[in-house]
């Protein structure tokens, strides 16, 4: 009817709808599980994303020499956008809480986090990361798409386009809270892939996981045979459509996500229902406690969700502020309000995982966008700093109880072993079973990927 009235501008309009889509074999419009490219040591992930960039220097990344010169005044090369290029003088400011070491791999780590220094020995630490951009809206971006300020896919979205998932009734990538600043949707998009590798926001930024729900997702009005009988009726419209259109490819994935859905208003509802966990389960991640108890029904339903076979699992620990919970440039006190109230229920994540069977083949990703600085912003803050941080890793294949690269004596610029954000990237995809270089999609006449022309597999971490 769309090509045949008004002289086909409804058709034309139907052919503008699908133009953004690149045409696409029926294998890449399914999350239909598919086999990886080599034999994978992890088969999901969990990024648990630290929004904001909490401070490596006062967290993970021990310097005694940053210590010793708390209060020197010295000269730093192009610090932050106008004093690129030229000297500043800065004065270092040591951590402002003490350090530890736990565990059989002595690992430093300070007061900020005790519930997960207990874990030390399953974590592989990673000292010299660095990455592009110097605010938060670039590097944000770059963190899940690999790219400062175009619509590129988001990893999630990578993952599940290479994979598929193992759930026909959950999608694929489901990130959890996530904030609608600093990069907003474009973090968990499916950008110029088919719309079914799209990331499925549970909840939004700061909202209390015991209300989140994926909206629209039950009919409170109609019946469930009726619900189903307007389905099926709608189906075989639709497929009868797809039968008589040039754009039938397309047709089919958009019918395919009709139908997960439909399949996910049957299923969604009781994986996320945690009132199924016993109370010992809920104090382990902190539920029992006003401070954690948000992030800890997080972290609870990120393992439901790992239970239920979905391929990428974001945490986002974010709000709807303009300025990121992490982003102290002044009262780096305020470090120990957010270290308080996530280091139990990541603590308590990993020790579900573990025994539960699932770290093993589930790769953690705890970080931020970028860490801060060595040196003092006013009186007691600390800049951005993309140059050099710390990232860790747990399960999923990495080795453990290991700390890899470092930062300079201060804890400034990656120095050794430095690991850029694209190589990240690609060590996360090999842990996988895709090889970075090959998992590719071809639109506006070339073919595109996750890491660009760049990254190399860090396989100095992998166990």
């Amino acid at each position: 009817m769309l090509s045949r009235t008004a002289c086909g501008f409804g058709g034309l309009a139907l052919a503008g709808l699908f133009a953004d889509a690149a045409k696409a074999d029926e294998k890449t419009n399914t999350l239909a599980l598919r086999e990886p490219m080599f034999a994978p040591r992890a088969k999901r992930v969990i990024f648990i994303f630290m929004q904001g960039g909490p401070s490596h220097v006062d967290s993970f990344d021990y310097k005694p020499e940053l210590i010793k010169s708390d209060g020197k005044s010295i000269d730093f090369t192009g610090v932050r956008f106008g004093t690129f290029g030229s000297k500043s003088k800065r004065t270092l400011m040591k951590p402002l809480w003490g350090f530890k070491q736990y565990g059989e791999s002595d690992r430093w780590v300070s007061d900020l986090f005790p519930e997960m220094a207990q874990h030390v020995d399953k974590m592989c630490m990673i000292h010299s990361m660095h990455t592009e951009g110097v605010a938060h809206g670039p590097s944000t971006l770059f963190l899940h798409t690999g790219a400062t300020n175009l619509v590129r896919p988001s990893i999630g979205s990578w993952i599940t386009y290479g994979l598929g998932t193992g759930n026909q009734n959950i999608p694929g990538f489901i990130t959890i809270n996530p904030s609608a600043s600093k990069g907003g949707p474009r973090n968990y998009s499916n950008g110029f892939l088919p719309t079914i590798f799209q990331g499925t926001a549970v909840g939004r930024a700061g909202q209390t996981v015991s209300k989140s729900r994926i909206r629209n997702i039950t009919n409170r009005i109609t019946s469930a045979n009726l619900q189903r009988s307007q389905f099926e009726f709608l189906q075989s419209l639709n497929r009868a459509q797809a039968k008589r259109s040039v754009h039938e490819d397309q047709l089919e994935a958009t019918i395919e996500s009709y139908e997960l859905a439909y399949r996910m208003q049957l299923n969604a509802p009781g994986v996320m229902d945690l009132s199924q966990e016993t109370e010992t389960t809920l104090a382990m991640y902190g539920i029992d406690q006003k401070e954690t108890e948000n992030f800890g029904r997080q972290c609870l339903l990120a393992r439901r969700l790992a239970e239920a076979d979905v391929r990428y699992i974001q945490i986002n620990y974010a709000d709807e502020s303009t300025n990121p919970r992490w982003d102290q440039h002044s009262n780096m006190g305020k470090h120990a309000e957010h270290a308080k109230a996530v280091d139990k229920p990541v603590a308590g994540l990993l020790t579900d995982l573990a025994q539960r069977g699932l770290l093993e083949d589930t790769l953690v990703w705890w970080g931020g966008e970028f860490g801060r600085t060595p040196f003092s912003q006013g009186k007691d803050g600390r800049d951005h700093n993309p140059r050099g941080f710390t990232v860790w890793l747990a399960g999923g294949g990495v080795k453990a109880g290991y700390a890899h690269g470092s930062t300079d004596e201060i804890g400034h610029h990656a120095v050794r072993d430095k690991v850029h954000m694209h190589d990240l990237h690609a060590t996360i995809l090999h842990l996988l079973g895709l090889d970075h270089e090959k998992l590719t999609y071809r639109y506006a006449g070339r073919d595109f990927r996750l890491t660009d022309v760049a990254g190399r597999v860090v396989n100095e971490i992998i166990g």
